[in-house]
């Protein structure tokens, strides 16, 4: 077997607070950061993973991706009047089994990209299931073909300093047998193994999963010290978004000048908003002249 186990704080008050996204938004938008950085760190690869799930829910689109040197984003869109609807006159909290009713029906997509020199590798399953945890087990089955389970969950804490979130992962995953040096173990035990791995996986309880104060190592050895688990070197993550001038320059550049009245704002100039991380890039008749001008 492997495994991962993701705890996010901070990177994940940085990218929800910032967007003031309500709970049935935000919480889901927490899980998916948490299931990015599980499977982005199980491959290996130089450059960007990227989770996304689309629906014709309530909230249409949902992003999150992380680069291998741990560089982690997030957003989501939705729409308010829908979002009512489906949670009920003064509900905010998020229903159970909140895949159909919050995205309706959709896809998820895992996307590795390496660059414009390497071929870049998706993966599309139907969003199928209750929760987000059933929708990544459908694509193991379908595309991976690896038995594998994991665990998610996400809170909001109320704090004296403001609201605080938590998420995290837990995933369990049977290697091939030639990977595992055992091309002659026996498949019955082979098979009592994984079910035993995803039953002590499951009996993580949440706030186990979630709280700051057990280490991370500690919480695994609870759950498998009868199995001898062997503990890698800590990951490091933070919310950084990747936009720049220099990148929003770039794709200006790529639309006919006159095709940018649609992004001018009251005062005339064109703005551009980073879905990500909501910085807002202006560009007066100034700043385009000289723009166009290198293009040319």
């Amino acid at each position: 077997m492997r495994g991962r186990l993701v705890r996010l704080g901070p990177a994940l008050d940085e990218v929800i607070e910032r967007h003031g996204y309500p709970l049935a938004v935000a919480r889901p938008l927490a899980e998916s950061m948490a299931l990015c950085a599980t499977l982005a760190t199980s491959l290996k690869y130089d450059g960007i993973f990227t989770l996304q799930i689309t629906g014709d829910g309530p909230i249409r689109l949902l992003v999150t991706d992380l680069t291998s040197d741990g560089a982690l984003r997030g957003y989501a869109q939705f729409d308010s009047w829908k979002l009512a609807i489906a949670l009920g006159s003064g509900n905010e909290d998020v229903p159970d089994g909140y895949i159909p009713k919050l995205f309706g029906q959709g896809r998820l997509t895992f996307t590795v990209d390496q660059g414009q020199h390497t071929e870049r590798y998706q993966g599309v399953v139907p969003l199928e299931g209750a929760t987000l945890a059933d929708c990544a087990h459908t694509y193991f089955r379908q595309s991976e073909q690896l038995p594998t389970g994991i665990k998610i969950t996400a809170r909001r804490d109320e704090t004296g300093d403001g609201h605080r979130w938590l998420a995290a992962s837990l995933m369990v995953q049977q290697m091939p047998e030639f990977d595992a040096g055992r091309v002659d173990v026996d498949a019955e035990q082979r098979e009592d193994d994984w079910r035993k791995a995803v039953i002590l996986m499951a009996s993580a309880t949440e706030k186990e999963m979630l709280d700051p104060a057990l280490p991370g190592t500690t919480l695994l050895h609870r759950l498998f010290h009868q199995e001898g688990p062997r503990v890698f070197d800590r990951r490091p993550f933070e919310a950084r978004c990747r936009c720049s001038r220099e990148r929003i320059d770039s794709v200006l550049r790529s639309i006919r000048r006159e095709e940018l009245v649609d992004l001018r704002d009251k005062t005339g100039r064109v703005s551009v908003k980073c879905e990500f991380c909501s910085t807002e890039y202006a560009y007066d008749d100034g700043d385009l002249d000289r723009l166009y001008a290198a293009a040319d």
